[in-house]
Protein backbone atom coordinates (compact mmCIF):
# COMPACT_ATOMS: atom_id res chain seq x y z
CA UNK A 1 0.00 0.00 0.00
CA UNK A 2 1.43 2.88 -0.97
CA UNK A 3 0.55 6.64 0.48
CA UNK A 4 0.77 10.06 -1.65
CA UNK A 5 0.81 13.26 -0.40
CA UNK A 6 -1.09 15.77 -1.23
CA UNK A 7 2.25 18.31 -1.33
CA UNK A 8 3.80 19.81 -4.86
CA UNK A 9 7.40 20.19 -4.76
CA UNK A 10 6.70 24.44 -5.82
CA UNK A 11 4.54 24.51 -2.93
CA UNK A 12 7.58 22.66 -0.92
CA UNK A 13 10.02 24.94 -1.86
CA UNK A 14 7.64 28.14 -1.42
CA UNK A 15 7.21 27.10 2.53
CA UNK A 16 11.41 26.78 2.60
CA UNK A 17 11.74 29.92 1.13
CA UNK A 18 9.11 31.63 3.83
CA UNK A 19 10.80 29.76 6.75
CA UNK A 20 14.10 31.10 5.41
CA UNK A 21 12.81 35.03 5.08
CA UNK A 22 11.38 34.89 8.50
CA UNK A 23 14.07 33.67 10.22
CA UNK A 24 16.60 35.95 8.84
CA UNK A 25 13.97 38.51 10.24
CA UNK A 26 14.07 36.93 13.81
CA UNK A 27 17.70 36.60 13.62
CA UNK A 28 18.35 40.21 13.09
CA UNK A 29 15.81 41.69 15.61
CA UNK A 30 17.54 39.02 18.73
CA UNK A 31 20.19 40.69 17.52
CA UNK A 32 19.17 44.22 17.57
CA UNK A 33 20.54 44.66 13.95
CA UNK A 34 24.03 44.65 15.77
CA UNK A 35 25.94 43.58 12.36
CA UNK A 36 25.68 47.02 11.94
CA UNK A 37 27.07 48.21 14.21
CA UNK A 38 30.81 49.19 14.16
CA UNK A 39 32.80 47.43 17.09
CA UNK A 40 35.65 49.62 18.56
CA UNK A 41 37.94 46.70 20.09
CA UNK A 42 39.98 49.86 23.15
CA UNK A 43 42.87 48.86 24.55
CA UNK A 44 42.20 50.21 28.35
CA UNK A 45 44.27 50.57 31.91
CA UNK A 46 42.17 49.51 34.29
CA UNK A 47 43.37 52.30 36.67
CA UNK A 48 43.08 55.03 33.56
CA UNK A 49 40.24 57.50 33.09
CA UNK A 50 39.46 55.82 30.08
CA UNK A 51 38.06 53.24 32.44
CA UNK A 52 35.84 55.44 34.37
CA UNK A 53 34.25 56.73 30.96
CA UNK A 54 33.52 53.28 29.20
CA UNK A 55 31.91 52.17 32.88
CA UNK A 56 29.25 55.06 31.89
CA UNK A 57 29.15 54.38 28.43
CA UNK A 58 28.15 50.75 28.69
CA UNK A 59 25.82 50.78 31.60
CA UNK A 60 22.87 49.11 30.44
CA UNK A 61 20.85 52.68 29.91
CA UNK A 62 23.70 53.75 27.65
CA UNK A 63 24.59 51.05 25.63
CA UNK A 64 21.37 50.23 24.20
CA UNK A 65 21.44 54.02 22.71
CA UNK A 66 24.50 53.24 21.27
CA UNK A 67 25.59 53.11 17.17
CA UNK A 68 28.57 51.20 17.83
CA UNK A 69 29.76 48.30 20.17
CA UNK A 70 32.31 48.25 22.20
CA UNK A 71 35.34 45.64 23.38
CA UNK A 72 37.76 46.62 25.97
CA UNK A 73 41.34 44.78 25.88
CA UNK A 74 43.21 45.24 29.36
CA UNK A 75 46.27 46.41 28.74
CA UNK A 76 49.29 47.01 31.50
CA UNK A 77 50.99 50.15 30.59
CA UNK A 78 51.02 52.59 28.12
CA UNK A 79 53.69 51.06 26.10
CA UNK A 80 51.78 47.71 26.37
CA UNK A 81 49.15 49.88 24.59
CA UNK A 82 50.94 50.61 21.34
CA UNK A 83 52.55 47.26 20.71
CA UNK A 84 48.56 46.45 21.15
CA UNK A 85 48.04 48.48 18.45
CA UNK A 86 51.00 47.81 16.14
CA UNK A 87 50.17 44.11 16.17
CA UNK A 88 46.18 45.14 15.33
CA UNK A 89 44.70 43.73 19.03
CA UNK A 90 43.37 46.79 19.34
CA UNK A 91 41.68 49.29 17.22
CA UNK A 92 42.09 52.13 19.94
CA UNK A 93 44.51 53.44 22.39
CA UNK A 94 45.09 56.53 24.29
CA UNK A 95 48.50 58.28 23.88
CA UNK A 96 49.84 61.43 22.45
CA UNK A 97 50.51 63.16 19.26
CA UNK A 98 54.41 63.37 19.68
CA UNK A 99 54.60 59.40 19.15
CA UNK A 100 51.72 59.57 17.07
CA UNK A 101 54.07 62.29 14.50
CA UNK A 102 57.11 60.43 14.62
CA UNK A 103 55.38 56.88 14.27
CA UNK A 104 53.94 58.59 11.08
CA UNK A 105 57.19 59.82 9.98
CA UNK A 106 58.36 55.92 10.07
CA UNK A 107 55.78 55.06 7.68
CA UNK A 108 53.06 53.94 10.22
CA UNK A 109 49.11 55.06 10.00
CA UNK A 110 47.97 56.61 13.03
CA UNK A 111 46.31 59.49 13.85
CA UNK A 112 45.23 61.31 16.56
CA UNK A 113 42.35 63.08 18.70
CA UNK A 114 42.53 64.91 21.62
CA UNK A 115 40.96 63.40 24.69
CA UNK A 116 42.26 65.51 27.97
CA UNK A 117 44.00 68.85 28.49
CA UNK A 118 45.57 67.69 31.53
CA UNK A 119 49.16 66.38 32.11
CA UNK A 120 52.13 66.12 34.85
CA UNK A 121 52.72 68.45 37.68
CA UNK A 122 55.40 69.33 40.08
CA UNK A 123 54.64 69.11 43.72
CA UNK A 124 56.23 69.13 47.19
CA UNK A 125 55.73 69.25 50.36
CA UNK A 126 53.69 72.26 51.51
CA UNK A 127 56.05 74.17 54.33
CA UNK A 128 58.92 73.32 51.32
CA UNK A 129 60.77 76.60 50.48
CA UNK A 130 60.59 75.47 46.79
CA UNK A 131 57.62 78.36 45.52
CA UNK A 132 58.68 78.76 41.78
CA UNK A 133 61.57 76.77 39.26
CA UNK A 134 64.24 78.59 40.27
CA UNK A 135 64.57 77.23 43.97
CA UNK A 136 64.74 73.78 42.23
CA UNK A 137 68.30 74.77 42.29
CA UNK A 138 70.68 72.77 44.42
CA UNK A 139 67.38 70.25 45.30
CA UNK A 140 66.57 66.87 45.21
CA UNK A 141 64.41 65.85 41.76
CA UNK A 142 61.95 62.96 41.79
CA UNK A 143 61.15 62.09 38.25
CA UNK A 144 58.59 59.99 36.30
CA UNK A 145 58.71 58.87 32.98
CA UNK A 146 62.53 58.96 32.09
CA UNK A 147 64.88 61.06 30.49
CA UNK A 148 62.29 61.64 27.54
CA UNK A 149 59.32 62.33 29.84
CA UNK A 150 57.58 65.33 27.97
CA UNK A 151 57.22 67.17 31.16
CA UNK A 152 60.77 66.78 32.10
CA UNK A 153 61.86 68.08 28.95
CA UNK A 154 59.62 71.18 28.81
CA UNK A 155 60.49 71.69 32.38
CA UNK A 156 63.83 72.26 31.48
CA UNK A 157 63.19 74.47 28.67
CA UNK A 158 61.61 76.34 31.12
CA UNK A 159 64.16 76.65 33.75
CA UNK A 160 66.56 78.10 30.64
CA UNK A 161 64.81 80.83 30.29
CA UNK A 162 65.75 81.48 33.74
CA UNK A 163 69.34 80.50 32.74
CA UNK A 164 68.91 77.30 34.83
CA UNK A 165 70.71 74.04 33.80
CA UNK A 166 68.01 71.88 35.66
CA UNK A 167 70.77 68.89 34.36
CA UNK A 168 73.75 70.15 36.18
CA UNK A 169 71.61 72.59 39.03
CA UNK A 170 69.66 69.74 40.63
CA UNK A 171 70.33 66.05 41.87
CA UNK A 172 67.55 64.21 39.76
CA UNK A 173 66.32 60.69 41.30
CA UNK A 174 64.27 58.95 38.13
CA UNK A 175 61.81 56.26 38.85
CA UNK A 176 58.46 55.25 38.59
CA UNK A 177 55.52 57.27 39.88
CA UNK A 178 54.50 55.06 42.72
CA UNK A 179 57.94 54.85 43.55
CA UNK A 180 58.14 58.67 42.89
CA UNK A 181 55.58 59.48 45.46
CA UNK A 182 56.99 57.55 48.38
CA UNK A 183 60.63 59.18 48.06
CA UNK A 184 58.62 62.67 48.41
CA UNK A 185 56.62 61.62 51.10
CA UNK A 186 60.02 60.17 53.08
CA UNK A 187 61.94 63.13 52.45
CA UNK A 188 64.52 61.46 49.76
CA UNK A 189 63.56 64.32 47.20
CA UNK A 190 62.33 67.50 47.69
CA UNK A 191 59.58 68.20 44.63
CA UNK A 192 58.31 65.41 42.30
CA UNK A 193 57.54 66.01 38.92
CA UNK A 194 54.76 63.54 38.24
CA UNK A 195 52.02 62.42 36.10
CA UNK A 196 48.70 64.25 37.07
CA UNK A 197 46.69 61.74 39.07
CA UNK A 198 50.16 60.88 41.51
CA UNK A 199 49.64 64.55 41.57
CA UNK A 200 46.49 65.04 42.34
CA UNK A 201 47.15 62.22 45.47
CA UNK A 202 49.75 63.93 47.37
CA UNK A 203 47.83 67.78 46.59
CA UNK A 204 44.66 65.48 48.46
CA UNK A 205 47.44 64.14 51.77
CA UNK A 206 48.11 68.46 51.61
CA UNK A 207 51.32 68.70 49.37
CA UNK A 208 51.41 71.67 47.21
CA UNK A 209 51.53 72.15 43.65
CA UNK A 210 54.23 74.55 42.02
CA UNK A 211 53.26 74.42 38.46
CA UNK A 212 51.88 72.08 35.98
CA UNK A 213 51.68 71.19 32.41
CA UNK A 214 49.50 73.83 31.25
CA UNK A 215 51.51 76.44 33.63
CA UNK A 216 54.82 74.94 31.80
CA UNK A 217 53.41 75.79 28.50
CA UNK A 218 51.85 79.24 29.44
CA UNK A 219 55.84 80.24 30.98
CA UNK A 220 56.90 79.18 27.47
CA UNK A 221 54.76 81.82 25.78
CA UNK A 222 52.27 79.34 24.78
CA UNK A 223 49.01 80.10 26.47
CA UNK A 224 46.56 77.59 24.19
CA UNK A 225 45.17 74.54 26.37
CA UNK A 226 46.98 71.83 24.13
CA UNK A 227 45.75 68.27 24.56
CA UNK A 228 48.36 66.35 26.08
CA UNK A 229 46.94 62.56 25.09
CA UNK A 230 44.33 61.60 22.93
CA UNK A 231 42.63 58.80 21.01
CA UNK A 232 45.34 57.18 18.56
CA UNK A 233 44.44 55.22 16.16
CA UNK A 234 45.06 53.99 12.48
CA UNK A 235 43.86 56.42 9.35
CA UNK A 236 42.58 53.93 7.76
CA UNK A 237 40.56 52.21 10.16
CA UNK A 238 39.24 55.00 10.90
CA UNK A 239 38.07 56.07 7.27
CA UNK A 240 36.38 53.05 6.69
CA UNK A 241 34.53 52.95 10.20
CA UNK A 242 33.87 57.04 10.20
CA UNK A 243 30.06 56.83 11.65
CA UNK A 244 31.40 54.72 14.54
CA UNK A 245 33.93 56.45 14.99
CA UNK A 246 32.50 59.87 15.29
CA UNK A 247 29.75 58.45 17.73
CA UNK A 248 32.18 57.25 19.74
CA UNK A 249 34.16 60.43 19.78
CA UNK A 250 30.92 62.15 20.65
CA UNK A 251 29.25 59.57 23.30
CA UNK A 252 32.92 60.05 25.25
CA UNK A 253 32.52 63.52 25.64
CA UNK A 254 28.96 63.02 26.60
CA UNK A 255 30.31 60.76 29.45
CA UNK A 256 33.22 62.69 30.37
CA UNK A 257 31.16 65.62 30.97
CA UNK A 258 28.42 63.18 33.52
CA UNK A 259 31.54 62.39 35.59
CA UNK A 260 31.91 66.05 35.90
CA UNK A 261 28.28 67.32 36.34
CA UNK A 262 26.51 64.06 37.72
CA UNK A 263 27.18 63.03 41.23
CA UNK A 264 25.24 59.59 40.65
CA UNK A 265 27.44 58.95 38.07
CA UNK A 266 30.29 59.92 39.66
CA UNK A 267 29.44 57.83 42.49
CA UNK A 268 28.88 54.95 39.89
CA UNK A 269 32.87 54.25 39.13
CA UNK A 270 34.38 55.42 42.33
CA UNK A 271 35.31 51.92 42.78
CA UNK A 272 37.62 51.69 39.98
CA UNK A 273 39.74 55.15 41.22
CA UNK A 274 41.23 52.83 43.60
CA UNK A 275 41.02 55.92 46.61
CA UNK A 276 38.76 55.54 49.45
CA UNK A 277 39.47 58.65 51.17
CA UNK A 278 36.76 61.77 49.93
CA UNK A 279 39.96 64.69 49.67
CA UNK A 280 41.76 62.13 47.34
CA UNK A 281 38.60 61.20 44.98
CA UNK A 282 37.94 65.14 44.90
CA UNK A 283 40.62 66.21 43.69
CA UNK A 284 41.44 63.17 41.33
CA UNK A 285 38.04 64.43 39.68
CA UNK A 286 38.77 68.07 39.92
CA UNK A 287 41.76 67.71 38.01
CA UNK A 288 40.07 65.27 35.90
CA UNK A 289 37.74 67.91 34.74
CA UNK A 290 39.76 70.63 34.31
CA UNK A 291 41.59 68.37 31.21
CA UNK A 292 37.96 68.31 29.08
CA UNK A 293 38.87 69.66 25.42
CA UNK A 294 36.48 72.45 24.44
CA UNK A 295 38.74 73.67 21.88
CA UNK A 296 40.23 72.39 19.09
CA UNK A 297 40.99 73.32 16.35
CA UNK A 298 43.80 75.85 13.97
CA UNK A 299 45.05 77.86 17.02
CA UNK A 300 45.56 74.57 19.04
CA UNK A 301 47.43 72.41 15.89
CA UNK A 302 49.55 75.35 15.20
CA UNK A 303 50.53 75.64 19.73
CA UNK A 304 51.33 71.81 19.13
CA UNK A 305 53.66 72.55 16.25
CA UNK A 306 55.38 75.25 18.41
CA UNK A 307 55.46 72.80 21.31
CA UNK A 308 57.04 69.72 19.33
CA UNK A 309 59.86 72.22 18.02
CA UNK A 310 60.99 72.76 21.65
CA UNK A 311 60.51 69.06 22.28
CA UNK A 312 62.94 68.10 19.14
CA UNK A 313 64.91 70.68 20.27
CA UNK A 314 65.60 70.12 24.10
CA UNK A 315 65.38 66.17 23.45
CA UNK A 316 68.29 66.28 20.62
CA UNK A 317 65.63 64.54 18.06
CA UNK A 318 65.28 61.35 20.62
CA UNK A 319 61.55 62.02 21.31
CA UNK A 320 60.17 63.28 17.99
CA UNK A 321 62.59 61.67 15.60
CA UNK A 322 64.37 63.86 12.67
CA UNK A 323 61.54 65.21 11.40
CA UNK A 324 61.34 68.58 11.94
CA UNK A 325 57.63 69.55 11.81
CA UNK A 326 54.78 67.04 13.10
CA UNK A 327 54.00 64.82 9.94
CA UNK A 328 50.68 65.97 7.70
CA UNK A 329 47.73 63.46 9.16
CA UNK A 330 48.91 63.38 12.44
CA UNK A 331 45.48 64.94 13.84
CA UNK A 332 42.70 63.23 12.72
CA UNK A 333 40.23 65.77 10.40
CA UNK A 334 36.62 64.49 10.96
CA UNK A 335 35.63 66.69 7.67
Amino acid sequence: MSIKWGFRVPYINHLMKTYVLLLGFYLLATNGFASDKTTIRIGVQPTGTLAWELSVLQTEDNAKNLDFNIETHPIATSEAGKIALQSGAVDVIVSDWIWVSKARSEGNDFTFYPYSTTSGSLIVPESSPILTIKDLKGKRLGIAGGELDKNWLLLQTLAQQAQLDLNTSVEKVFGAPPLINEQLKQGRVDAALNYWHYGAKLEAQGYRQVIDGKGLLKGLGIPENVPALGYVFKQSWATGHKKGVDSFFQASKKAKQLLCASEPDWKKIIPLIQADDMATQTKLRQRYCEGEVTRWGAPEQQAAERIYTLLRKVSNNLLTGKSEHLQPGTFWSQD
